[in-house]
């Protein structure tokens, strides 16, 4: 019992879960300054998500892609490098398992896995085309990864236009059923919301994420480079590898997240206007999970809820639903400043300390 105490009482608990408490309130008083009632605004949204099973259903199918792209990000960080890039690597993902759902007929058993591994190497290669500029070249990430979002998103479009156009429609073909990864039984359950196979595998894709850089050589190489590339680099390791190889895995993640949208949601590749936005959601996602698997998960499941149920407010309390982005943005700008945060839970922290 002492155990779970303590666990709730630390600080890298304490921190995030008072950034969300302060960023609630901050959103609670822009909305009284509106004229509007929150504690309504946040029953209505509460209502959204889990008022009915196909609500709830759809908030899970709006949890999944964010674990993926938050993943993505978490991952660089954790490695030293800034991925803005997940947005363009999600992209890559939808695209190449859209071209391997359409172009083949193959057995569902073959099919289906077969395009979310295209879509994993696929988003995995293009994070690496920034490893390896910033390695080869010393180019800074953060300027390749937005360049490459956009590049992704024009380069999606011309092929869906040039290979796979429905005729008539700003849509690709549908893809083949064999390639589909949506889960009919547990969608019936929820009322057909659109649930599939990708919550799991963005579940399976975070114990990877674990496994991987805290149980494993490559893991401890890519966390040290991330700390210090020149000890690293001095203890042997090969920098300019790794960093390609950081990007790749992160680019992974992102990329079957893209699939997994394909395949479990749409069944086509739309003809984008502008990009999807799960990739720049990822970058707060990892914030307020602290980069690490599990917060990430949570981070989604926060976001997910405030995005989902956002319609809810405006619905329900008359609440714009630009509002709902005054929340999430104080949220992860309480979770960024430690120093305020901390300001706050000092006492409750002193406290523990003076019984100790």
């Amino acid at each position: 019992m002492n155990r779970v105490i303590a666990i709730f009482t630390k600080e890298s608990f304490l921190v995030p879960v008072a950034a969300i408490i302060l960023g609630l309130l901050t959103g609670a008083v822009a909305m009284l300054a509106g004229g509007f009632n929150p504690i309504q605004a946040y029953a209505s949204l509460v209502e959204k998500v889990f008022g009915s099973s196909y609500n709830f259903g759809e908030t899970i199918r709006q949890i999944t892609p964010l674990i993926f792209t938050g993943l993505s990000v978490a991952f660089a960080f954790r490695t030293g490098l800034f991925n803005i890039g997940a947005e363009g690597q999600f992209i890559i993902g939808m695209i190449a398992s859209t071209a391997v759902g359409i172009s083949f007929d193959l057995p569902a058993y073959i099919h289906a896995p077969l395009a979310v591994i295209a879509g994993a190497l696929a988003g995995g290669l293009w994070g690496a085309i920034a490893g390896w500029l910033k390695a080869a070249r010393g180019v800074n990430e953060v300027i390749t990864t937005i360049m490459l979002n956009w590049i992704a998103l024009y380069f999606a479009n011309y092929v869906v236009k040039a290979f796979y156009l429905q005729e008539g429609q700003q849509r690709s073909e549908m893809i083949k059923d064999s390639a589909s990864i949506s889960f009919a039984w547990l969608s019936q359950m929820f009322d057909s919301a659109r649930l599939h196979w990708g919550t799991l595998l963005a579940i399976l894709a975070a114990v990877f994420f674990y496994i991987l850089l805290w149980k494993t050589k490559s893991g401890f190489e890519l966390r040290a480079v991330g700390l210090n590339p020149h000890a690293s680099e001095y203890a042997g390791m090969n920098v300019n590898r790794n960093v390609v190889n950081a990007m790749f895995v992160g680019g992974m993640f992102a990329g079957i997240g893209g699939a997994c949208e394909i395949l479990g949601v749409f069944h086509y590749q739309s003809i984008m206007a502008a990009q999807p936005g799960y990739g720049f959601d990822g970058i707060a996602v990892a914030l307020i999970g602290g980069n690490t698997p599990l917060g990430v998960i949570l981070g989604a499941i926060l976001f997910g809820m405030l995005t989902f149920g956002a319609a809810g407010m405006k619905f329900g309390a008359g609440v714009p639903v630009e509002l709902i982005r005054v929340v999430i943005s104080s949220v992860i700008f309480f979770v960024a400043a430690h120093g305020i945060v901390k300001f706050f839970i000092k006492p409750l922290l002193q406290k523990k300390e003076g019984g100790n």
